[in-house]
């Protein structure tokens, strides 16, 4: 299966280092999509190494093959691990200003988030109406419940 990991500027992004090697182990083509805050907590020689591809967070490197556009159309699954409350927000709003975002927005795969975030974050009614937007778009819902 050809799945897409988008990660995200949470400290849980080093738990994406773990999921990204279950799934190659597993024998799925994993690409990884890092956003620039990710970079922050794991670099990029590691998703290089882990995923065994090149790996970028630019919409403007390989400008040719539309990279946003190809990459939505080959994912066959797209889990965002760790999701962040911006991410969550920005996806639930339909923001596409990197190329996580514009991947999410290109593609007809099914989606999954694990959202990754302080308590209050979670609960705070911001958060948990992006969840329900995504909820009701059909992405998957990976982690904690939605709070009450």
């Amino acid at each position: 299966m050809n799945i897409v990991v988008g990660v995200t500027g949470g400290i849980a992004a080093y738990k994406a280092v773990h999921l990204v090697r279950l799934l190659i182990k597993a024998g799925h083509e994993v690409t990884v999509i890092p956003t620039d805050d990710a970079l922050r907590f794991v670099g990029l020689p590691t998703w290089e190494a882990i995923s065994r591809k090149p790996v970028t967070t630019s919409v403007h490197e390989d400008v040719a093959t539309v990279r946003h556009v190809a990459l939505g159309q080959a994912a066959e699954l797209i889990i965002v691990a760790p999701a962040t409350a911006n991410t969550i927000a920005k996806m639930a709003a339909g923001l596409a200003d990197d190329l996580l975002g514009t991947t999410l927005l290109a593609t007809m795969a099914p989606v999954a988030i694990a959202p990754a975030m302080h308590t209050e974050m979670w609960r705070h009614p911001a958060t948990q109406a992006n969840i329900g937007v995504l909820h009701e778009r059909g992405v998957a819902i990976l982690g904690p419940g939605r709070a009450s």
